[in-house]
């Protein structure tokens, strides 16, 4: 038992995740399991009664876990599929009666600032501009800390939502990866026009990437078989590397992707999306390689509670 223990919870499109900290902020337990709580959100605007019982039976497992460590405080966040549910009270209640704390809806640029939060806290100093990209299953969050100030602009670039947008076939065609790169890119202009600072970038300047789509490409790239912080935690990833996977994962169908060492399960059928979305961000603001971070919003979010 842990009494001064704290609890951040994420409730994303693709993933629901856990992190339990003592009241110094070290790690006691993180847990992630694929929900798809977004499942067919972009289409029908609305949650999947299917959906909300999947995240909402993993939230029940969350919290015989909590119990275990004594947690005195949580907070519980929603993301991009809650965003844009019209039926997001549903989920509320629901995720509230399992947890017992009300779920917090977060804006993009709000999801964004908590990300850089959890991201930054053990990055080395740096003299220039830090972008951090979060891909997650609904948005992505673009956030750049410049001099001390953050500012974030979110793109509607999740990778569930590109994957049910774009890809009919299994493997996709040349054609629909195709599609999915030009909207990524209108997307990134789109962004642009909100954070104007992002054309005009330091010369002087690093990539972070965060979620589960950099850490499964990540972990492809150095054939981890589990799951290995140690080895994930800011390990890099160039432009090829990202390219080469991008074009390997694109032949494959979504059979032969769950083969391959180091693909989570639950993701090979939207890392291909995902990926496309990293490539175009790291290509785009001239980045020579991505830092791969495992520390991310639940990391910044129990530094909010703290």
């Amino acid at each position: 038992m842990t009494p001064s223990a704290v609890a951040a919870i994420d409730c994303g499109t693709n993933s629901t995740r856990l992190l339990v900290a003592d009241d110094t902020g070290r790690e006691l337990v993180r847990l992630m399991r694929i929900t798809r709580l977004g499942q067919g959100v972009d289409r029908a605007n609305v949650l999947a009664p299917e959906a909300i019982a999947r995240t909402v039976s993993v939230l029940e497992e969350y919290r015989r876990s909590i119990d275990s460590f004594g947690v005195g405080r949580i907070r519980m966040v929603a993301t991009s599929a809650v965003r844009d549910a019209q039926n997001g009270a549903a989920f509320a209640e629901a995720a509230k009666a399992a947890i017992g704390a009300d779920p917090e809806v977060l804006s993009g640029t709000e999801e964004g600032a908590l990300a850089y939060r959890g991201a930054s806290t053990d990055l080395d100093p740096f003299d220039g501009d830090t972008l951090v990209v979060d891909i997650g299953g609904g948005s992505t969050e673009i956030t750049l800390g410049r001099a001390g100030s953050v500012s974030s602009v979110s793109l509607q670039l999740g990778c569930v939502r590109l994957t049910e947008r774009f890809f009919k076939g299994d493997p996709p065609t040349v054609a629909e990866v195709s599609a999915a790169r030009l909207a990524i890119t209108d997307a990134l202009i789109g962004g642009e026009e909100a954070l104007p600072a992002l054309v005009n970038l330091d010369r002087a300047r690093r990539l972070v990437g965060l979620a589960g789509t950099v850490s499964t490409l990540a972990s492809l790239k150095l054939g981890i078989a589990e799951y290995d912080v140690e080895k994930l935690h800011h390990a890099t990833l160039t432009l090829e590397e990202i390219r080469g996977m991008c074009d390997m994962l694109a032949s494959l169908s979504i059979r032969d992707r769950s083969g391959l060492v180091g693909m989570v399960p639950g993701r090979e059928d939207v890392l291909l999306a995902g990926a496309l979305v990293l490539e175009a961000v790291t290509d785009r603001y001239r980045c020579d390689e991505v830092i791969a971070s495992e520390k991310d919003i639940l990391d910044g979010i129990v530094l909010s509670i703290l």
